[in-house]
């Protein structure tokens, strides 16, 4: 069975036992093979759009400063393993 199963075609307890894959998931494959046939300033933009509309709706959330402060240290702390990758990446 293709890995593109819908929920008609197959589902967690088919018969070859594998997971069924979520829609956002195939859209996750779909945009990556996107960008690797467009040129940045043509995804760059559409890719800009939907994070800043995630940022906005965000911010118009109401969130306590306790949890803000929790946010913004799990966000330092996934940049700052990024970080230490890419350096061991480059053998920095």
């Amino acid at each position: 069975m293709s890995d593109s199963r819908t929920p008609e075609e197959g589902s967690a307890g088919s018969d070859d036992g594998g997971p069924e894959r979520s829609p956002r998931y195939e859209q996750v494959i779909r945009w990556a093979e996107y960008i690797k046939t467009q040129p940045p300033e043509v995804w760059g933009p559409q890719q800009n759009a939907v994070v800043n509309g995630q940022i906005e709706s965000a911010q118009a959330v109401d969130v306590s400063a306790e949890e803000k402060k929790r946010i913004r240290e799990f966000a330092d702390d996934v940049l700052e393993a990024e970080r230490g990758e890419d350096g061991d990446a480059d053998g920095k």
